[in-house]
């Protein structure tokens, strides 16, 4: 209304402005400067008459002194007395006027004869005036027509040394004289009145524009029909209307405020803080000026919008109109409207804000937290654990765990978080779950069922203020997932059934979200469950590296990541490491056969670059095969790499398929990524691989990761590639352990997007004493050589009771290479954690394990080296083949080796008199 008000003011000045030829500014303009003309020419005309009174009574008085001057002159009595007085008397008379400034002097007698005259031809006639007052001893002055002509002049006495008027002197001025003198003051007092006509035009001037800025040009009649339409408007208009002074001070109220506010007859005028009849709130408001809109404030039994903005705006007084409209009536159904709109408003916010999670408990204590305090004080969440868990609910029982609690206080009495409540069948919480329907209690303490589940802690939630109770069951896809209590305590009125169906609908959108996040930990759990099963639980042992791992899993839960370290013969190491795209039990179960396979191909002794083209090929026949079945996916994506370090050597193979390249930290802290040739992702095909070797130090740490190590959305491939490099330069001698632990924290500071693995292995390498090797001579006759040097060395390490038993292996071995192998041959005898035996030679022919017939004169040596021996096998290099077996260490063993049957003594004995029988 206060912005209607001063828009409609503006329409209305407008519209009169213009209209009248002449406003109330121009005609006071026009007054005033009347009035300072006429002023200014009073003025004038006065200054005229008083400068020619002054000048006239000037002249008298001057008059009057050179007469008496002269009267009194010494020698004037004197003169008088000679025979001829003129002749002494009128030079004397021409020297006075002219120093006196005055036109004549005339001495005369008592019978009026001049004596003197300024004209000669006068002297001796009678002088022209009165001079009776004078011979009485009066001084007298007048005007006359003398032979000067118009004169003004003045006669004394002179008097003898008796007091006797022996003569008389006149002296005067011409009025013509005295006029001029009047005429030159005149521009003066023209220009004096001309300036104060000029100023009090411009300060007239200027009270006329402010005049007319104020009325706003305004012509009388208009102002006043302005007026009258102004205040019929005020007073008519039923909403009031109040202006109030920059002071505070009521300047104006119009009949609907002061009914609305019951304001007194003389508030007008007074400050609004001494209206004390007035709401403390509405007085602070009025008298603090600041802009309100539609605000609501109690006069009495009325409730009021207010609405104020300051008077201001467009150069008006400073101050504030207020506008006042009686709401009272409406509040009823804006009551039940904002009520309504509040539920909405909580629907929505529960939409947003329920369910942001896959996580149950999360889930439940969104629900419980968006409820209070706008719709419930507490809120209790009971599920069954079986829900907990992401498994069915069950169909019967009513023992839930209380998952969330949220409430205005902490200290209220309701069941803990966590404990385990069996509702009694009687409670409002067990017949809504049984039935899935929801139960309004508003009085608790009627309740006889709800008392009967824990005496002792309803009275306490009854002394606590609580009284009022809606158990509403979350309900989804048809079956009841759980529980959640609605309650009210003094702060609220009782639940009514209204607000039992706003509880239901907001259950019912919580109770989705709990099923799902019920059904995702489920999946979430069987992934957890199989890829537990499908990494590595723990690290095989083995001497050749010193190993430390991390695995991350991503935000979404279990993907493809893996890694692995699995012995091979030789005291060799494999690392290997693989990334299968995805999330979920997809990613987890390829993960597994790709793991598989991997040992599987380890098991081969194949090169790396051998290894990843069969890895390829059974990537592809997944894919093929996965893309025939209806609904299935392929493998959309997998690296891997895959390393084989040799202690013995200190030599390490690498290849990798469409992975990231490693790491090395050399023993002097610096970290370099090799330039290892990169292979494509598995399942192209196409594309041989190729393996690259490298020459490691001892305690070189050798780096293993996947992509979600370094790469992020908010940095690129290079600047992950640094920071890694940070976390691992500068630390040579620190445990693999440490290292991974250092490199997560600089990497990964929260929970990663993608999941990540890291393999982190230090080298290390066999002493030089622990390996023997021989070059044998292509001879049988050097087998016996070879036991020889062969024992002696065993008695070296401390394993001389394990002579017979590797005497007998290196005896078939070798003579197993002389029939059926090339040149060279050659021998190689490792002590690590178990003794190993390799015989090499030139030739890539595969020696095969079988049965020997009674009748057989050969066939029974591998069989021999498998029965003596812990494993054995083959594997191949580009210059031949190396067939080597294990046999384990007393030590490890944990009782001495076994004896060798007499089946094996037999066969020495043969194998040294000649060659073995074909393997």
């Amino acid at each position: 209304m206060a912005d209607h008000f001063v828009r409609f003011r503006r329409v209305s000045l407008r519209s009169l402005i213009g209209k009248s030829p002449r406003s109330v500014a121009g005609q006071v303009f026009a007054l005033q400067v009347a009035l300072v003309v006429l002023l200014v020419a009073c003025a004038v005309f006065a200054l005229v008459l008083q400068s020619q009174r002054d000048t006239s009574a000037e002249a008298r008085r001057r008059s009057i002194a050179v007469a008496q001057t002269f009267a009194h002159a010494p020698g004037v009595v004197a003169a008088l007395k000679t025979p001829e007085p003129s002749k002494i008397l009128q030079p004397l008379t021409e020297v006075g006027r002219t120093s006196a400034g005055v036109d004549f002097i005339v001495v005369m007698d008592t019978k009026g004869i001049r004596y003197t005259h300024p004209l000669p031809s006068r002297i001796g006639k009678r002088f022209v005036g009165r001079i009776g007052p004078s011979l009485q001893g009066k001084v007298y002055t007048e005007s006359v027509h003398g032979p000067l002509g118009h004169e003004v002049q003045a006669t004394v006495p002179i008097r003898n040394e008796k007091g006797r008027i022996v003569a008389l002197v006149s002296a005067g001025l011409k009025v013509k004289n005295v006029t001029n003198q009047v005429d030159r003051q005149l521009p003066i007092i023209l220009a004096a009145g001309g300036g104060a006509l000029v100023v009090a035009t411009g300060g007239t001037a200027l009270v006329g524009r402010r005049l007319r800025r104020q009325t706003h040009s305004l012509a009388p009649e208009e102002m006043a029909r302005m007026y009258e339409h102004h205040d019929a408007v005020l007073h008519a208009v039923r909403e009031g209307v109040l202006i109030i002074g920059d002071d505070g001070r009521l300047l104006l109220a119009n009949d609907e405020a002061r009914r609305l506010l019951e304001l007194p007859q003389n508030a007008e005028g007074r400050h609004v803080w001494e209206l004390s009849d007035l709401d403390p709130e509405t007085v602070a408001l009025l008298a603090s000026g600041r802009e309100a809109t539609d605000e609501v404030h109690f006069a009495g039994e009325r409730l009021l919008a207010v609405n104020q903005r300051p008077t201001d705006r467009d150069g008006g007084p400073k101050g504030t109109v207020v506008t006042l409209r009686d709401s009272t009536e409406l509040q009823a159904v804006s009551g039940r409207a904002e009520v309504a709109r509040e539920r909405l408003k909580l629907l929505y916010d529960a939409g947003l804000g329920i369910g942001t999670t896959l996580d149950v408990i999360r889930t439940a204590d969104e629900l419980a937290h968006v409820a209070v305090p706008r719709f419930a004080d507490f809120v209790t969440v009971d599920l069954p654990d079986a829900v907990l868990h992401g498994e069915e609910p069950p169909g019967a029982g009513t023992a839930m765990r209380r998952t969330a609690v949220y409430g205005v206080h902490d200290d209220h009495p309701l069941y803990e978080k966590g404990r385990l409540i069996h509702f009694l069948p009687s409670t409002p919480q067990a017949r809504g779950y049984g039935s899935g329907k929801s139960e309004l209690v508003p009085d608790l303490s009627t309740a006889t069922g709800w008392h009967a589940q824990d005496p002792e802690r309803t009275k306490a939630i009854l002394e606590y203020g609580i009284h009022s109770l809606i158990a509403a069951p979350i309900r989804a896809r048809g079956v009841v997932l759980g529980l959640a209590n609605f309650y009210r305590s003094e702060q609220h009125d009782p639940f009514d059934e209204e607000e039992q169906s706003l509880a239901e609908e907001l259950v019912a959108r919580a109770a989705v979200s709990i099923d799902n996040a019920r059904r995702y930990t489920r999946e979430h759990a069987l992934a957890v469950t199989l890829q537990r099963s499908l990494l590595p639980r723990a690290l095989p042992e083995q001497s050749a590296l010193d190993v430390g791992y991390r695995y991350i899993p991503a935000q979404s839960g279990v993907s493809g990541d893996w890694f692995d370290v699995i012995p091979l013969p030789g005291s060799r190491v494999a690392l290997a490491v693989g990334d299968v795209v995805g999330h979920g039990l997809h990613a987890a179960a390829t993960m597994g056969r790709l793991r598989t396979a991997v040992h599987n191909f380890s098991t081969l002794d194949l090169p790396p670059d051998e290894l990843l083209s069969h890895l390829d090929d059974l990537v592809g026949r997944i894919d093929q095969d996965e893309s025939t079945t209806e609904g299935a996916a392929g493998v959309v994506g997998a690296t891997c790499l895959y390393a084989i370090y040799d202690p013995v050597t200190r030599r390490c193979a690498m290849a990798r398929a469409g992975h990231l390249a490693p790491a090395l930290v050399s023993p002097d802290g610096s970290v370099t990524f090799p330039d290892l040739p990169a292979g494509p992702p598995l399942g192209l095909g196409g594309m041989p691989f190729q393996t690259a070797e490298l020459d490691l130090a001892e305690g070189t740490q050798l780096v293993l990761y996947t992509d979600g190590l370094i790469e992020d959305r908010t940095r690129d491939l290079d600047v992950g590639m640094e920071l890694l490099r940070g976390a691992l330069a500068g630390h040579p001698d620190r445990p693999p352990e440490d290292s991974c632990q250092a490199v997560v924290e600089a990497l990964l500071p929260g929970r990663p997007t993608d999941d990540v693995a890291l393999l982190i292995a230090r080298t290390q390498g066999l002493p030089p004493e622990r390996i023997a090797d021989w070059d044998v001579p292509f001879d049988p006759a050097a087998v016996a050589g070879m036991r020889v040097v062969l024992s002696e060395r065993l008695d070296e390490w401390g394993l001389t009771e394990l002579g017979f038993s590797m005497e007998l292996v290196l005896s078939e071995l070798i003579t197993n290479a002389l029939r059926y192998g090339t040149e060279p041959i050659h021998v190689r005898l490792i002590h690590d954690r178990a003794l190993i035996c390799e015989v090499s030679d030139g030739s890539s022919t595969s020696p095969h394990l079988r049965y020997a017939a009674t009748t057989d004169e050969g066939g029974r040596g591998l069989f021999l080296v498998s029965q003596m021996t812990e494993r054995w096998g083959t594997r191949y290099t580009p210059q031949g083949k190396v067939i080597w077996a294990e046999q384990t260490l007393p030590e490890a063993a944990g009782e001495p080796a076994p004896a060798p049957p007499h089946t094996g003594a037999a066969l020495l004995g043969v194998h040294g008199a000649g060659p073995p029988a074909p393997a």
